[in-house]
Order: C-alpha cells, then sequence, then structure tokens
C-alpha cells in the first residue's frame, strides 16, 4: 500500500450549519470534519494536513498555488485534496500544469457531512482508494467516478460530476 496524504482545504463537505444565521459555515475554531469521516470509516493510516478551510468559490491564484506547494512539498505520493466542488475543477487543471509524479486525487460533497445523508464519506473513500491505485497523474473522484483533471466539472442543473 502506498502512504497517503489528504490535504484539506475546505469545501461543503467540512461544512456545518449555523443554526443563529441558518446558512452554511465553517467550525468557529477551524476544526476540518475531515478526521471525524476518517474515525468513523476506521481509516486511521492516512496523514492529513489542513491547508485552510475556504468555499472554493472564494479561492484565488494564492490559494491554488498553496495547494500546489504543499503537494510539491510532500513526501508521500498519493495525495487526497478536499475541495469545494464549485472550483474543483478548475483546481485540478492548474495543479495539473505543475505536478507530475505524483497520484493526486480531488474530492469533496454536495452536501455538508454535519448534515447527514452526504455524499462526503463515500467520495472521501473512493478518493482514498483511487490515490493508492491510479497511476500518476491528477484525478477527481465524485459519485462513485473516476475524472482526469481536464474532464472535472461540476454539472450544477444535475447535482452531480458528469463527463
Amino acid at each position: 500500500m502506498r502512504d497517503v496524504l489528504i490535504l484539506i482545504t475546505g469545501g461543503t463537505i467540512d461544512k456545518v450549519h449555523n443554526e443563529r444565521t441558518e446558512s452554511l459555515n465553517f467550525n468557529n475554531d477551524a476544526t476540518p470534519l475531515i478526521p471525524d469521516i476518517l474515525t468513523q470509516g476506521r481509516c486511521d493510516f492516512v496523514h492529513k494536513q489542513t491547508l485552510f478551510l475556504k468555499d472554493s468559490l472564494d479561492f484565488d491564484d494564492a490559494d491554488r498555488a498553496a495547494i500546489v506547494a504543499a503537494i510539491q512539498a510532500a513526501t508521500q505520493t498519493s495525495i487526497v485534496v478536499t475541495h469545494g466542488t464549485g472550483t474543483m475543477g478548475q483546481s485540478a487543471r492548474k495543479v495539473a500544469e505543475h505536478i507530475t509524479g505524483k497520484t493526486v486525487v480531488f474530492t469533496g460533497a454536495m452536501r455538508p457531512h454535519s448534515l447527514g445523508k452526504s455524499d462526503g464519506s463515500f467520495n472521501l473513500g473512493g478518493a482514498i482508494i483511487a490515490a493508492q491505485t491510479l497511476p500518476q497523474g491528477i484525478y477527481g473522484v465524485m459519485n462513485g467516478r473516476v475524472f482526469e483533471a481536464e474532464k472535472l466539472n461540476k454539472n450544477t442543473e444535475h447535482g452531480r460530476f458528469d463527463i
């Protein structure tokens, strides 16, 4: 088995419902939910690194550069990036411009893990497996499918990722 690193960047998978404002936000203490998902799945072998907790619609070039830099600095060659679905494809394509020699898999969720009935744990588990078994390259795993970076696109009309 390959050693796996999960880079946490935020997105819907990590959001919680704010009862006061009736909005979805990140935990006030900036604690990601990804470790909870891993614990529930009894997945204790992965390494985790939180880069930031942001909605991907608010990402800028500096955020994508930070993702690239973290991947470059990682000793692991199998990497999962948790990411918001809104600009996941854009970030994956940016990483593909700069990274070779590693297997990088982007994933996220359409519904927050904290609300239950989320696709997040399913997608994260698929991404961890994909990162260990796919050849080197940049991919996305969503909704039970693997997409190469250039084909990673969210279909907002249907609420899923399609080819």
